[in-house]
Order: structure tokens, then C-alpha cells, then sequence
């Protein structure tokens, strides 16, 4: 066997391939392009679905990827297994080989074989390998071909497996493309068993037979009947392989775990510098800290490339799911003491490591940092407000310690512990409810995960033809389907909504942040409007619905005429063209980190979100804005370059290829002088004069490191100046004649009658305070004595939650040992603030002591053994609450 670096391994992979006429493909994003239903890229066929269920046509036959895909959400979640097995992980590569109808099992398995035992190649012992294939059931037979195509390689009779479908039987969903698959096993030996003291045969221990590729052979297409599924042999069957190159390189560095190959070393080796604990390998036990180090290796990996593929985290869909990615990996380096910032150091290891083979990583290794570190620094502070929220109501209820869990990430084991020291039962089991109960709830909740693909009526149809690039008016063109509340229909009446697919047509659909053209679609006499279009999308790739009311009966077989609202398509290019400069304008301003996030351009505004960590700032606005304008008054031509291959329009023409866009192997780029050149199949404007004018009119965050633009352009522009000039009038009568810009005179007056206004509210609580502090001088000598701790009890609504804590402070130092009780009451809310002396926490704390009380006026709280607080909804029952302060005490004390 030949030993090999993993990098050389997937090289070797992609060039075997190509040397058999694949075409190399880049890996696709993590995030899928056009397919809802999917949370993360988690297989190398993903990004050539819609080729082989026929909807999408790429001028080769044979493909080869090494493709970076992410199982820890929905369906397919590794997550908390990660770290105490050898082979599962978050984020790994998928190296694949495909033939969309072009060669099938015989070629398959004789290429797999080949690679894997010929010298020239992996060289892997052929007496170590052992494959499957599908032992047939009801509905198709068994897999004869490929047992007769792994005999002629080679392989031994007695090393062919035969197993059922749930093993050896692929599909895409409950309809599509389908048929069986071989899989390919090595055997580690058995020291890489389950028990290595026991030599158990294949199929017997999963740990010493590892599956290292899956040769899935796409045969028949499945449709449900009302007999049930019918299977129908396809016209051009077709391959799709895995192989885990994380596997692979297990097996061909000779080692048992996958976090032993030099994939993983080198980060673990790094996150061992960082939290500054380091653990030998042990085969035998896999202690927790070597667990916490491969987790954190692991995340970081998943981390830097979802973040490098435009993910963020946030509070639901994908970011949800990297939030909790990074936020165990910080929490495991917490475990093993590192309580300071230091996965974002990690994101620059795996550049390191992956650069060569995913160069992207090396231009946005600052940007992704960045957002890891406002991430951790962000986890830190809301593990601080957890800890607030713990006391000993939330450890005895599984429910209320799993939303701390959930909601602060506050560790398990870190909770469990601290109900020990109280004395408490923790309550894992309705833990473990809450949180399979969360599980079902995020499953569902995925917007993706419940979003249907394109309705059938879409799949069969011809492709439009789009037209719009070089005319608004389409004449003669013929009606494919018909379309009503998702269901095929032969006509449309005149007054009922529904979309109409055309053969072909002007209007531009639904794609890349450009709004789909509106217009009308006329009858063949050329005269009479027959329906308002409202819009177009492509709900299957080349397929464009227009969203039409009809004005007349349309049928199934007419023809029409196609006309776009010229002033609406020519609105909505000004402010598409618009966008591609103020893209490069902000990466001139900012910094080459900018990356786009998101866009709409329709006839109205343009919206641009980026990736950024601050505000921009009212300068740097400014700047862009001159730079955008600039360009404007040149009046560069924008030049549109058409069939340019991706390779090409990305490395030698350096076009930017875009977040969330799906790119096929030809593109179009468009390009404006050497200021901007993008991927980008919108329509736009001929010339930057026709923008007129750009206008920025706002700023601002949309989430964690994204910022917000917005800007108009030609006569919105024009009608934001004309606003801009009302609002100067309007200031010059407020402040009256000034020197100053009327912006700086209104900022110098509000700025004035601000500071005037602060100076008065703290004369106000200086007001405040003294009556309270007045109305509690003698509180002292007012407290009364339970078992021998001092007691006071007090109302003071006038005070807010910060003076009644200052109000607390003093009062103990007025007291010197014993327990302060305040109680406020405003607009039906109750406020309840319980301080205890240092030298008294052992005895009574006061979390305990707000928690009873709280009870008592209809809510909750707790906190530190010397300082709690609560709310409450009754006011009715604060006096009858603090009248029950020393009985509250006397209970507490025992």
C-alpha cells in the first residue's frame, strides 16, 4: 500500500479521473444552490441533481469533484457524535466520480478497482477489501450484473456480500431516479476492531470493516400508481460515487481513526497550543480531552468553511445550526480550561491546511476570523447571563435546565455538577425529553425542510427560450402549461390568477436579486392585451412561469405575444447596474473582504448586504457614494460577455462569482471598464450614464457581520434630492441663520437640548434618591431579628431597578450583617431586589430568598448568593410579600 498525504490522495482521485475523461469540477458551496429541501451541501452528487433527473444539460458526460459537504442539521446529523468516534465529522470531503448516461457498472467497478489496488495508484492489499451489492427484494431483482462485473476484476466470490435495500439500494426522493449500490470495505485488522481480543468476521463488527466508497448505479425511475411504485428501466442510466476522503486517508496512512491522518494532526496539534492541554493518543480509551480536542479541530473546520461560503450565525435555519457548531467547539475548550477567545486562532490553522486545495480560503481567512471572534466574545457574555438565570428551580426541572442549555449554552456536565453541590437530583431524563423534543421541533422548522420541489406540472416541460436580453417584445409564442394553485390546467378564464410557462419569451424571471419583469402578454392579432403579468420565476432550472391575471379565456396551444413594461425593466437596470458599482465601490472603501450576502433590484431600489463587522461609517458613505457617481459621469460602457467558461471568467477575466448563485460550466460576465467585473445573468443598463444619478439612503446591520445598503437611482434619486431640500428648509426655520451646513446646525441643537435634558434626569434621580435614602434613614434600627440575623423589608416605588440596587448597597452597609429586601411596584409589574451580607451567604442566600418571594406576587428569579432579583405581574401582593420577608428568612434558615 502506498502511504500518501491526504492532499496527495485527493489530488491522485481527481487526476485517475481525469485520465479516464472526466472533466475536474470545483466543489460546489456548502449552502445549495436552487434546492430548498437541503440544509447544507452533504454529498458530491448535490450539485448535479438537476442533471441527472434531466432538467439541466453541461457539455461533458463525466465528471469527477472533490466535494466539501456538512452533515449536522436536519436529516443528515453527525453532530453529537463527533468527537468520540474515529470516522464521524461535521465537515468532510466527498470524493466522487460521475457519468450522467454515459458509462455504467462494468466501467464503474473496473475504474474503482483499479484505483484502489493497482500499484501505480492507492496500491491497497486486494485481500483487505471486501464489497456488497443488492441481494434484490420484490421489486427488483437481484444485482447479478455487478457480481459478475466484481468477479471479472478480481474479487473473490467469498468476499461479495449480498444485502437488502436498506443497505444497498439508493434514491434520490419517494420519486426520481433510483437503483442499487456496491460498496467497497477495507478491513483494519483486528486490532481496529470493536473488541480486539475477538477476531469477528465481516459484517459482524463495524468498527474493523470500514466503508470507504459507494457506487450508487442509477437504473430505473421510480413514479407512484395507485398499485404502488413502479419502477420503469431508465433510457441513459447513469453512476454516482462517494468515497470519504477522510476514510481513505485512514486506511492508506495506516492508521484506525480518521483524526490520526495528517487531515487532523496538524489541527489538533493547534488546538492543543491554544488551550494549552495536550493528550497523548490512546487506542484503548478515548478520554475526554482528547474527545474535546478532536471536536474543536473538527468544528473549526465546518466553522471556517460555512462562514467562507457566506453562512452566519444567527437564531435560526443554517446559522442556527453553525452557531451550535462553534459554540461546542468554545465550550470544549472551556473544559479543557480555555476560557479566553481562542477558536478563531483555529480558522488560519485550516487555511493552512487547505488553502492549495480550496484557494478561497485564503482570501476571506481574516473575514471568517473575525466573525468567529465576535462569536465567542458574544457566547462568553450570554454564558455570563446564564449563570445569572441557574439557581435551584432551574437544576430540579430538566425542561427549565435544557432552555438554559439551549438558550445560554450552558454545559451540561457544568449544570449536572452544580446540582450536586447543592444537593439536588438533576433531572436528565426530562433533559433528554426537552431536548428530543427540540430536535423534532428544529426539524420542522426548517423552512427548507418542508418546501416541496418544483410541482410535477414543471418537469416535463420544454425549456423557455429567454429573449429578453435583446427585445421586450416576443411575438408568437405558445403556450406550454397552464398552471392553477399548483395543479395543471387546460385553460385560464378571464378574472382567475395562475402562471402560464411559453415556449418562449421576453420577460426576465425571478434570479439573482433581479425582480422578474411585469408587462402583458398579448392575443395573435398583435392588439388585444389578454393577461397582466405581475411577474416570472423559473421554478425548474430553464423554465420560466409568468404569474399572469387573464383578461381573457387562454388555453393550452395559443400563441401570444410577449411584451415587457419597458419603463419598469428599464428602472430595474439602472438600479441592477447600479449594484455592480456599488459592490466594487464598497470593496475600494472597505476592504477586499466585502463579499456580497444578498441583493434585490426592482424599479423602485436596490438593496445590497455585504459582509462587514462595523457600521459604515457617514464618511466612508460618503466616499462610496462619490466613487458610484464617478463612475456614473463616465459613462463606461457595461459590457456583457456571453458563453465564457467559468474557469476562464473566474481566473483570467477575475470575475466575481457571487454568494448563493448557482453557476453552470459557460457564463455570462459583466464588466465595466477595469472597475467591476461580475458572473452575473441580469439585464442592465448600456452605459453607467443611463443609472443618472445613485443616492445612498441607508445603512445599516441585518445580522452578525452583514451589513445593509440601500440606494435609488435616476428619478429616485432625483426625488430623494427634492426631499433632502424640503428637510434643509424645514431646519432653516427651526435653527434659524447660521454659518454652519443646516445638518450641523440641527446635530449642534439636538445635541444642546439632549445635554440640557441628561442634566435634568439626574438632578431628577438625585431628587429621587434622597427621598428614598429619607424615607429608610432609620431602617436600621427598623430591621428585626430572625435566629439571629437581621432582617428589613422595604417598599420604594419610586426608584428604578438600578437605585433600588444602589438603595441595597448602602442598606447592607447601614445593617453590617443581615438581609435587605426592596419591592417596587409600576404600571401593574413588580420589581424585587434581595441583597445578604458576605459574612451570611452560608447560611441563606439570597437567590432562595427572592425565589419565595417572587412566588408570592405571580413570577420568578434568582442569582448570586448575595445579590438576587425577580418581577413579578401581581402589585396587588408586594406589601402582603414583604410582610412575609422574616418568616421567608426563618423557613430558609432552618
Amino acid at each position: 500500500m502506498n502511504l500518501r498525504s491526504g492532499s496527495q490522495i485527493r489530488e491522485d482521485f481527481l487526476r485517475f479521473f481525469e485520465g479516464k475523461g472526466h472533466r475536474r469540477v470545483h466543489s460546489a458551496s456548502l449552502v445549495p444552490a436552487n434546492d430548498p429541501t437541503l440544509l447544507f451541501t452533504n454529498a458530491g452528487m448535490n450539485q448535479f441533481k438537476d442533471v441527472f433527473l434531466g432538467l439541466e444539460k453541461r457539455d461533458y458526460s463525466r465528471a469527477t469533484t472533490s466535494q466539501k459537504c456538512v452533515r449536522a442539521g436536519g436529516k443528515h446529523n453527525d453532530l453529537e457524535n463527533v468527537g468520540f468516534t474515529r470516522r464521524h465529522h461535521t465537515f468532510f470531503e466527498m470524493l466522487g466520480n460521475f457519468s450522467f448516461g454515459d458509462y455504467f457498472k462494468k466501467d464503474a467497478i473496473a475504474y474503482a478497482w483499479e484505483l484502489l489496488t493497482s500499484p501505480e495508484w492507492y496500491g491497497i492489499d486486494p485481500a483487505k477489501l471486501y464489497v456488497t451489492i443488492f441481494e434484490g427484494d420484490e421489486s427488483v431483482p437481484r444485482d447479478a450484473e455487478a457480481y459478475q462485473f466484481w468477479l471479472d476484476v478480481g474479487v473473490p466470490a467469498e468476499r461479495i456480500f449480498e444485502l437488502g435495500a436498506k443497505d444497498n439500494f439508493w434514491a434520490m426522493g419517494d420519486t426520481g431516479p433510483c437503483g442499487p449500490c456496491s460498496e467497497v470495505y477495507y478491513d483494519l485488522g483486528q486490532q481496529g476492531g470493536e473488541d480486539p481480543s475477538v477476531d469477528k468476521p465481516f459484517g459482524e463488527d463495524e468498527q474493523r470493516y470500514v466503508e470507504i466508497w459507494n457506487l450508487v448505479f442509477m437504473q430505473f425511475d421510480r413514479t407512484v400508481t395507485p398499485g404502488g411504485p413502479l419502477l420503469t428501466p431508465l433510457p441513459k442510466p447513469s453512476i454516482d460515487t462517494g468515497m470519504g476522503l477522510e476514510r481513505i486517508a485512514c486506511v492508506l496512512q495506516g492508521v484506525l481513526s480518521n483524526f490520526e491522518t495528517d487531515l487532523f494532526t496538524p489541527l489538533i496539534k493547534r488546538a492543543e497550543e491554544l488551550t494549552g492541554h495536550k493528550v497523548e493518543a490512546d487506542h484503548e480509551v478515548d478520554s475526554r480531552s482528547q474527545a474535546s480536542l478532536r471536536i474543536i479541530a473538527d468544528h473549526s473546520r465546518a466553522a471556517t468553511f460555512l462562514i467562507a461560503d457566506g453562512v452566519l450565525p444567527s437564531n435560526e435555519g443554517r446559522g442556527y445550526v453553525l452557531r451550535k457548531i462553534m459554540r461546542r467547539g468554545i465550550r470544549h475548550g472551556r473544559l479543557l480550561g480555555q476560557e479566553k477567545p481562542f477558536m478563531h486562532e483555529m480558522v488560519y490553522a485550516v487555511r493552512d491546511e487547505m488553502g492549495v486545495a480550496y484557494p478561497e480560503l485564503k482570501e476571506s481567512a481574516e473575514r471568517v476570523a473575525r466573525v468567529v471572534l465576535a462569536e465567542e466574545q458574544q457566547f462568553a457574555r450570554t454564558l455570563e447571563l446564564g449563570l445569572r438565570q441557574m439557581n435551584e428551580e432551574t437544576l430540579r426541572s430538566g425542561a427549565a435546565a435544557f432552555r438554559l442549555y439551549e438558550t445560554f449554552g450552558m454545559p451540561l456536565d457544568f449544570m449536572v455538577d452544580a446540582a450536586r453541590d447543592a444537593g439536588i437530583q438533576f433531572d436528565m431524563d426530562g433533559f433528554e425529553r426537552s431536548k428530543e423534543e427540540e430536535q423534532a421541533r428544529a426539524r420542522a422548522s426548517w423552512k427548507g425542510g418542508s418546501q416541496k420541489s418544483a410541482a410535477p406540472v414543471y418537469r416535463e416541460l420544454e425549456k423557455t427560450e429567454f429573449e429578453g436580453y435583446s427585445s421586450l417584445k416576443v411575438e408568437g409564442a405558445k403556450i406550454l402549461a397552464l398552471v392553477k394553485d399548483g395543479v395543471g390546467v387546460p385553460e385560464l378564464k378571464a378574472g382567475e390568477q395562475g402562471e402560464i410557462v411559453l415556449d418562449a419569451t421576453s420577460f426576465y424571471a425571478d434570479s439573482g436579486g433581479q425582480v422578474g419583469d411585469t408587462g402583458w402578454l398579448y392575443s395573435d392579432d398583435h392588439n388585444t392585451v389578454v393577461a397582466d403579468v405581475q411577474g416570472a420565476n423559473k421554478p425548474v432550472q430553464g423554465v420560466f412561469a409568468h404569474k399572469v391575471k387573464a383578461r381573457a379565456t387562454l388555453a393550452v396551444g395559443d400563441t401570444v405575444d410577449t411584451v415587457v413594461d419597458a419603463e419598469n425593466r428599464r428602472s430595474t437596470e439602472r438600479n441592477h447596474t447600479g449594484t455592480h458599482l456599488l459592490h466594487a465601490a464598497l470593496r475600494e472603501v472597505l476592504g477586499k473582504h466585502v463579499k456580497q450576502a444578498g441583493s434585490l433590484n426592482d424599479a423602485t431600489r436596490l438593496r445590497f448586504d455585504f459582509s462587514h463587522f462595523t457600521g459604515v461609517a457617514e464618511e466612508e458613505m460618503q466616499q462610496v457614494e462619490d466613487i458610484v457617481n464617478r463612475q456614473v459621469l463616465a459613462n463606461s460602457k457595461v459590457e456583457t460577455l456571453v458563453d465564457v467558461p467559468i474557469d476562464v471568467a473566474v481566473n483570467e477575466l477575475g470575475a466575481m462569482a457571487l454568494f448563493g448563485e448557482k453557476y453552470g460550466e459557460r457564463v455570462r460576465v459583466v464588466k465595466i471598464g477595469d472597475f467591476s467585473t461580475e458572473l452575473c445573468g441580469g439585464t442592465h443598463t448600456a452605459a453607467t450614464g443611463e443609472i443618472g444619478l445613485l443616492k445612498l439612503v441607508g445603512e445599516g446591520s441585518v445580522s452578525s457581520g452583514v451589513r445593509r445598503v440601500e440606494a435609488v437611482s435616476g428619478t429616485g434619486a432625483l426625488s430623494e434630492f427634492r426631499r433632502g431640500y424640503d428637510v434643509v428648509r424645514v431646519v432653516g426655520q427651526i435653527v434659524g441663520a447660521s454659518d454652519a451646513a443646516p445638518a450641523d446646525a440641527l446635530r449642534h441643537r439636538i445635541a444642546a437640548q439632549e445635554e440640557e435634558m441628561k442634566k435634568l434626569r439626574r438632578e431628577l434621580e438625585k431628587v429621587r434618591m434622597k427621598a428614598a435614602s429619607s424615607s429608610v434613614a432609620d431602617a436600621a434600627s427598623s430591621a428585626v431579628e430572625v435566629k439571629g440575623v437581621r432582617v428589613l423589608a422595604q417598599r420604594v416605588d419610586a426608584l428604578d431597578k438600578s437605585q433600588m440596587r444602589n438603595l441595597v448597597d448602602e442598606l447592607r452597609g447601614k445593617l453590617g450583617s443581615g438581609v435587605v429586601v426592596l419591592g417596587a411596584a409600576a404600571d401593574g409589574k413588580v420589581s424585587l431586589i434581595v441583597g445578604v451580607t458576605k459574612d451570611l451567604t452560608g447560611r441563606i442566600q439570597a437567590g432562595k430568598v427572592v425565589s419565595q418571594l417572587a412566588a408570592l406576587v405571580g413570577g420568578k428569579g434568582g442569582g448570586r448568593p448575595d445579590l438576587a432579583e425577580a418581577g413579578g405581574s401581581d402589585a396587588g401582593a408586594l406589601d402582603g410579600a414583604l410582610d412575609k420577608t422574616p418568616q421567608v428568612v426563618d423557613t430558609l434558615l432552618g
